[in-house]
């Protein structure tokens, strides 16, 4: 769309008012009560306090500007466009040379990220491509922070996770991102990320929380005491000292805000000091105080640490504005400025769009270029109204044609010609340290949360008194045979299926888990043998205790062994649906559907037993073969029946039978149980079967891992001299 207006050349020159904030070097102490700050961006007042000082206007103002400002800026003059050199009025932001940021961090050069002509689209659903991000260029520097703004739906969050390797499998992207001027992967210990949703285990404290986490990321060279130190340092520096020993809370229990949960998620990723550091939307659900002591925090932690620091944020304050040193303006995928933050006023302003006096800047900048509640904004007395989509057109042009765009790609040109070290996986805690640290965390969190196993438990006991008083000491007549039968498969199927009902919460442990694993912060073998250790002790108290009041008022065999047998197949099926559920959580991540899921699996298992329709009388294609083996149900059946009835006799009621019949017989005859091996041996199925789950679970996970980007690569056809370079962070194990 051609402009309806002549699009100036915007070069940015000093603002008297606003000049650019200087790389200081702050005290390392960084405690909550300390918020001494460097000089006021605006005039120079004293920010002890942080929101003191009142904004002051752009010293040069373009004819054009907002219809409901025209008054405020009417008696001021028109300036005409200063054509300077970039180099000689903008003072240094982000340059690779900037002598500050060397001597600062001579031992830890930083992380220098750039990425150019960055496009993402997605599938339109209708075999074509619909553009996200469109030709993006830009660049992030250790010690400084790049706030990434702009309307909601603009791209922000898929830049962030398209720098973070962290694209769907749905998604296309072409352009070159570089580390370092070098084709790298992120790995733990470079980068960390906090997502726009708090994903925490609800039961934990913050204190536990953040200590767990601690634990699981740090280095072993450190000793508990200083982890622990660490984890609380930390949280004091979010402003959550007050709050420590209060639990996250969740559904079922009220907690911490949602403000604190954000800072908690922050705590979680900066324990180790990454180098690169991405936020997505760090102040939301905080109020305007707290986003500023939290930005605060950050940014002074970036200069100090040498931290690369990119946020997507939405609307921050003044206050906030100021502690940005770079600023990446998006208007629907498109580059409206990119550059200094300090200097996003005199743009606008130049380009015919001041900040009026006394507004928030960021509110200004985003008012302007918001298009979805769609305002004629006029260009002054006299003229034509202009629509917000013309507004963009003029700043993407203008910022495309100015001084500091092509500073951004020199200085981009230049981090690429300088390169740097490649980045190294940080050191982590030991294999057999986070496997125990998360079976604590895991047995902790099951022992508070009322559904994962406490509910469970007492659905059972009442299920087993209905059971135990039904077949009340059932006896040894001719008809106990199928009471038995029908009581002991009831175990088997019914109780076992009772195990989806865990499923939402173990969910929520796979969303902690999913978002700790992106992070690198353990792998999947470690996760599965925390989960296996920590469920067995309540499974096993729910085998033994309800499972003892069925089988002792049923009256069965009353032999300790026995009911140690019996015991024991209880306990396999229920470990062995928990990790039939592991794997449907695995690949269904809604709960809902993964209960539908999991119950539709043992249903059709359930049918095939072995109790329902007889093993000689299945269907031999697919129901007796594979699926009569395949079902865990036959295993427990069988099992259940030999423990029972080997060794009994009954009164035989068949006319023209022998008076008895023994329980090996009824075995062979009536259930057809397969009589050519013991018990044992259907034991021991189940207990492999158990293992085998968990094992399909851990492969499911690492090759979905392995395969998504592979599959993104083949649908989605890259275009001409295209580059992807960056890949999803690595976990920080192998297993």
């Amino acid at each position: 769309m051609a402009s309806p207006f002549p699009v100036p050349r915007w070069t940015p020159s000093p603002s008297p008012t606003r000049p650019l904030r200087p790389l200081v070097v702050e005290e390392d102490d960084i405690e909550m009560h300390d918020l001494r700050t460097s000089v006021d961006a605006r005039g120079g007042i004293d920010r002890s306090f942080p929101f003191s000082g009142t904004f002051a206007p752009p010293p040069h103002v373009h004819p054009r500007f907002h219809h409901d400002s025209r008054e405020e800026f009417e008696s001021l003059p028109e300036m005409d466009v200063v054509n300077t050199s970039f180099k000689e009025k903008v003072p240094s932001w982000g340059v690779v040379g900037h002598e500050d940021l060397e001597s600062n961090h001579k031992n830890n050069p930083g992380v220098f990220l750039t990425w150019e002509d960055l496009w993402v689209s997605a599938s339109d659903g209708k075999g074509g491509r619909v553009p996200i991000l469109r030709g993006l260029n830009g660049y992030a520097s250790p010690g400084e922070v790049l706030a990434i703004m702009g309307p909601s739906g603009c791209g922000k969050s898929t830049l962030l996770d398209t720098l973070a390797g962290r694209l769907g499998s749905n998604v296309g992207q072409r352009g070159e991102i570089l580390i370092n001027g070098q084709k790298q992967k992120l790995a733990f210990g470079t980068s960390a990320y906090v997502t726009q949703d708090d994903v925490l285990m609800t039961t934990l404290t913050i204190r536990e929380a953040v200590y767990y986490s601690a634990q699981l990321q740090l280095p072993e060279s450190m000793s508990r005491a200083e982890k622990r130190e660490r984890a609380e340092a930390t949280i004091r520096e979010m402003g959550l000292g007050g709050a420590m020993d209060t639990r996250i809370g969740g559904w079922a229990s009220k907690g911490i805000s949602g403000g604190q949960k954000r800072r908690v998620s922050i705590c979680m990723e900066i324990l180790t000091r990454p180098e690169l550091l991405f936020l997505d939307e760090p102040t939301s659900g905080l109020d305007s105080a707290a986003s500023y002591h939290v930005m605060n925090r950050i940014s002074r932690l970036a200069r100090r640490e040498g931290m690369t620091v990119v946020a997507a944020i939405h609307q921050p304050s003044s206050e906030v504005f100021d502690l940005f040193h770079g600023l990446c303006l998006l208007a629907y995928g498109e580059t409206v400025y990119f550059g200094p933050a300090s200097t996003t006023s005199e743009f606008f302003a130049l380009n015919g769009f001041p900040c009026p006096p006394h507004r928030n800047p960021s509110d200004h900048y985003l008012r302007t270029i918001n298009k979805d509640f769609e305002k004629d904004i006029e260009e002054g007395p006299k003229v034509n109204p202009i629509t917000t989509a013309e507004v963009i057109e003029t700043l993407v042009k203008s910022y495309k044609s100015s001084i500091i765009s092509q500073q951004v790609a020199q200085q981009i040109a230049e981090i690429r010609g300088r390169g740097g070290a490649l980045v190294k996986k940080g050191s982590q805690a030991s294999f057999l340290t986070q496997s125990l640290v998360l079976t604590r965390r895991s047995f902790v969190n099951m022992y508070r949360d009322l559904g994962y196993y406490w509910l469970r438990f007492a659905i059972y006991i009442a299920l087993c008194l209905c059971v135990g008083t039904i077949y009340h000491d059932v006896g040894h007549t001719y008809g106990s045979i199928q009471a038995r039968g029908s009581m002991l498969m009831f175990i088997a199927a019914f109780l076992t299926f009772m195990a989806i009902g865990g499923f939402p919460s173990f969910v929520e442990d796979m969303k902690v888990f999913g978002r700790e694993r992106l992070n690198g912060h353990y792998g999947v073998t470690a996760f599965v043998i925390a989960n296996t250790l920590s469920a067995t002790p309540y499974l096993a108290l729910i085998s033994v205790a309800p499972g003892a009041m069925a089988y002792y008022l049923v009256g069965l065999q009353r032999r300790i062994d026995h009911f140690a047998y019996f015991a024991l197949v209880l306990f396999m099926c229920m470990m062995l649906v928990e990790g039939l559920m592991m794997i449907v959580a695995s690949i269904v991540p809604d709960f809902l559907m993964g209960i539908i899921t999991g119950a539709g699996i043992q249903g059709v298992m359930m049918l095939n037993g072995g109790f329902f329709r007889l093993p000689d009388d299945l269907p031999k294609p697919v129901w007796r073969y594979p699926m009569y083996y395949i079902a865990f149900h036959k295993y427990a059946n069988q099992g259940f029946y030999k423990n029972e009835f080997l060794g009994l006799t009954f009164p035989n009621n068949q006319a023209g039978g022998p008076p008895t019949i023994t329980g090996e017989e009824i075995l062979r005859d009536t259930w057809q149980v397969e009589m050519g091996y013991s018990k044992w041996i259907d034991l021991a199925i189940l207990f492999g079967m158990v293992i085998l789950y968990r094992v399909l679970f851990l492969l499911i996970v690492k090759i979905t891992e392995k395969v998504k980007p592979m599959m993104n690569a083949l649908l989605v056809k890259p275009p001409k001299q295209s580059t992807h370079v960056m890949e999803r962070p690595s976990s920080g194990r192998s297993e």
